[in-house]
């Protein structure tokens, strides 16, 4: 029986992390809970793109952008682009709900988790690089708006030890690691893909019995690129991939490929008539600001979603290493789509919509980038002015120092 006033929460802060969004909600509906799905997205998620959360999310809600901008931090992190990640505080403001779950766009979903909500605020798992912190990429949490008033407050005081939001929760909920043990979700619950284990007895032992798997770390499963004849993943140019993250990768993209790709194909197909398409009742826009901490909005990230070869498909999905799971509980299987149900080869490039309609060749792998922009002199000029710059980059120190030394020579 549906549970109105409970929900999963996720955020998306562009078009790219989206894509996980759409994975991870669809595995939350593969499993049949019984909660809401809400996700909080900033303007920088494109048009298109709502129109494909408001078909899995239950509501999809409009909030802006807060970034902690602690380069000091994030960079001793090596992760610059989680100062973002303070948006998702936004989560306490959901009012609407007794009680809410918080998952990260970027984690999976292998079996019904609706039990999650028996517990009580802040609960989650250990973080396997500092067990007496948690990973605030999974938790449980009461929706408040006393409370992240307090958060604001207590990040414009003492920041984030890390620069993102976890380490913020973690001082702010200081008490997890030795009050309240019932307050400690089991590690299956929050399951990273890319840590090595030292402990492989244990991994073979308790890591059949994962509920949630979490793709911690700068490569996420868009990173890597799929074979739908094969159904193998392979690294991208800059991501690496371990036995263990195997199966895991591999399920990710079958739930992409048999339930996502087809809804992002449908919404791109040009309208009969062009209309601006009405505003769905459940997409709110939150106009709350932060008071204390700077709300940021950089560039739009304008992704045009995938490149892909669809083939004919089987629903069989066997996990390595022994990591075979019972089908009547949590499984490493996916629901995909009828192989009675024949797909012609389509390749969808990263293009502009009105140009998608030309490509139609057969293609060996399924990658999911965003398409490269120019920007202006002026487009640059104010995004430095606006603190949004490419650490990663072309801002990079590098990339600064070879322009003035060219400049000088």
């Amino acid at each position: 029986m549906p549970v109105t006033d409970q929900a999963f929460v996720t955020l998306a802060t562009n078009d790219v992390y989206c894509h996980g969004a759409l994975v991870l909600g669809q595995s939350l509906r593969n499993h049949k809970t019984s909660r809401r799905l809400a996700i909080l997205i900033t303007p920088q998620v494109s048009r298109e793109m709502r129109a494909a959360l408001r078909t899995i999310f239950d509501s999809v809600v409009d909030v802006k952008e807060i970034d902690s901008n602690d380069l000091v931090h994030l960079t001793l992190l090596k992760r610059l682009e989680l100062g973002v990640t303070f948006t998702k505080l936004h989560c306490w403001t959901l009012t609407q709900y007794s009680k809410c779950v918080f998952m990260d766009a970027d984690t999976l979903v292998l079996c019904n988790v609706d039990e999650l909500f028996e517990r009580e605020e802040l609960s989650a798992a250990p973080d396997s690089g500092w067990p007496d912190c948690f990973n605030s990429g999974v938790f449980v949490f009461q929706p408040s708006l006393k409370t992240f008033k307090h958060l604001l407050q207590f990040a414009s005081e003492h920041g984030s030890f890390d620069g993102g939001d976890q380490g913020l929760l973690n001082s702010f909920f200081s008490s997890w690691a030795t009050k309240d043990i019932n307050k400690h979700l089991p590690f299956i619950y929050n399951l990273s893909s890319s840590t090595v284990y030292t402990y492989a007895p244990a991994f073979q032992h308790f890591g059949k019995d994962t509920k949630v798997i979490h793709f911690l770390g700068p490569a996420k499963p868009w990173n890597y690129k799929y074979n739908p004849q094969t159904r193998t993943v392979t690294p991208n140019d800059s991501a690496s991939v371990s036995e263990n993250q195997l199966p895991f990768l591999e399920l990710w993209w079958i739930t992409y490929k048999s339930s996502v790709l087809p809804l992002l194909e449908k919404i791109q197909e040009p309208p009969i008539q062009q209309k601006e398409p009405e505003r769905n009742n459940d997409e709110v826009t939150s106009e709350s600001e932060n008071p204390l901490i700077n709300n940021s909005l950089p560039a739009s990230t304008n992704t045009r979603y995938i490149s892909e070869s669809v083939v004919n498909t089987s629903c069989e999905f066997s996990a390595k290493n022994n990591m075979a799971v019972k089908k009547d509980e949590c499984s490493l299987e996916s629901d995909t789509v009828d192989p009675s149900k024949s797909i012609t080869e389509l390749s969808l490039q990263l293009v502009p919509l009105q140009t998608m309609n030309e490509f139609v060749s057969p293609v060996a792998e399924v990658t999911i980038q965003p398409e490269a922009k120019e920007s202006s002199a002026e487009d640059e000029r104010r995004k430095w002015e606006e603190g949004h710059i490419d650490y990663l980059g072309k801002d990079a120190f590098e990339n600064i120092k070879k322009k003035l030394d060219a400049f000088l020579l």
